[in-house]
């Protein structure tokens, strides 16, 4: 599965972004997604996951009640909303599929959140 990631951009403390991550080749059906961010000088982390069908979710404690992610299946689309945006929340933001692991990840998109 190719997976492209877009949504990012420019924003002021206190705004918001939508972020899309696109899947082809495969039915994104088949996998869980998550989101995951990379800052300057820092190691990636998670920042949010769902399961397959959408039942299952997973925030990092430094995203709740901020961050929604979302999936349409039949839109081969996941989703991260993203309010309230904090300096501390710019990073490159990367999709990833899992299918027993983060096995196939996007190109990532900026985010960037001025104070």
């Amino acid at each position: 599965v190719q997976l492209q990631a877009s949504g990012g951009g420019l924003v002021q403390a206190g705004g918001s972004l939508r972020l899309s991550c696109v899947a082809s080749g495969r039915a994104l059906s088949n996998y869980g997604m998550g989101w995951f961010r990379q800052a300057p000088g820092k190691e990636r982390e998670s920042v949010a996951a769902i399961s397959e069908s959408g039942d299952n979710i997973y925030y990092d404690d430094s995203v709740k009640g901020r961050f929604t992610i979302s999936r349409d299946n039949t839109k081969n689309t996941v989703y991260l909303q993203m309010n309230s945006l904090k300096p501390e929340d710019t990073a490159v933001y990367y999709c990833a599929a899992n299918s027993g692991a983060w096995d196939y990840w996007g190109q990532g998109t900026q985010v960037t959140v001025s104070s």
